[in-house]
């Protein structure tokens, strides 16, 4: 489970709840249904208009793959790489076939089967690169979703607010209840504000940073294979995969993969 997203979306909407409490205004003020209709159901019901259904019912498996924290696999790829590297070095690069269904990385088992088969470099570039950016393009498709809901939310929000004061201004008779239809127009406002920078805005980028850590995986098994086809030592090859990694994680990642 990803930790940050577990403890910080309660812990956000407590901090929020905590300071209305403290404020002592009483929470029911804080409360309208009719709000709530326009600021979420209206700007779902926008988002639905404006993007293929077939991705908006997807919404569920993006919630998913920022709830759940994925496991580095940067040093196992590296490892790996490095001990094909060495036994194509002493037995040529068919015996790799050998290793190809020890692989659970579709992408990594396809570049293997081209290197084995023979194919040119450059065509394999060109393969394993159409195919990292359909990924890609995928994974913008649940980046985009959840941008625009945190752009349309807000939007929705003062739509609420100019419905509220279209009823309060309809009410100017009753000196009473101007302060009252303000408060209720501007809840709104801030139910939009809440769920796009609390949700749906941290989502997306959240998901834009598990699209980088896939992407840099997969860039580093590409420049492996590459350096695999051409022969390269593999000290050579452990060498230009670090390269990838920050400076101070190449440390850890030769204890941990024993490199």
């Amino acid at each position: 489970m990803d930790l940050g997203f577990i403890i910080g979306l309660p812990l956000g909407f407590f901090a929020i709840i905590f300071s209305i409490v403290i404020g002592g205004f009483p929470m029911i003020i804080y409360w309208d249904l009719v709000s709530v209709f326009i600021t979420i159901i209206g700007s779902f019901a926008a988002l639905m208009v404006g993007s293929p259904i077939t991705r908006v019912l997807k919404m569920g498996t993006y919630i998913k793959i920022v709830m759940n924290e994925p496991k580095s696999n940067v040093a196992d790829i590296i490892k790996t790489l490095v001990s094909f590297s060495e036994k194509s070095r002493r037995e040529g690069l068919l015996s790799l076939e050998d290793e190809i269904e020890s692989l659970s990385d579709e992408f990594f088992k396809q570049g293997i089967r081209l290197v084995v088969d023979g194919t040119d470099p450059e065509v394999i570039k060109s393969i394993l690169y159409n195919q990292l950016n359909q990924m890609n393009a995928r994974h913008s498709f649940g980046i985009r979703l959840f941008a625009d809901w945190g752009k349309l939310a807000p939007a929705f929000g003062m739509i609420g607010t100019l419905y509220g004061l279209v009823g309060m201004l309809n009410n100017m008779g009753d000196p009473s209840a101007i302060g009252k239809g303000m408060a209720a127009a501007l809840i709104t406002t801030f139910y939009g504000a809440i769920m796009a920078n609390l949700v749906f805005i941290p989502i997306a980028t959240k998901l834009t940073d598990r699209d980088a850590d896939e992407t840099a995986e997969k860039e580093i098994i590409l420049e492996g294979i590459l350096s695999i086809q051409t022969g390269d030592n593999p000290r050579i090859v452990e060498e230009k995969l670090l390269a990838f990694v920050p400076p101070k994680e190449r440390g850890k990642l030769k204890q941990t993969s024993d490199l």
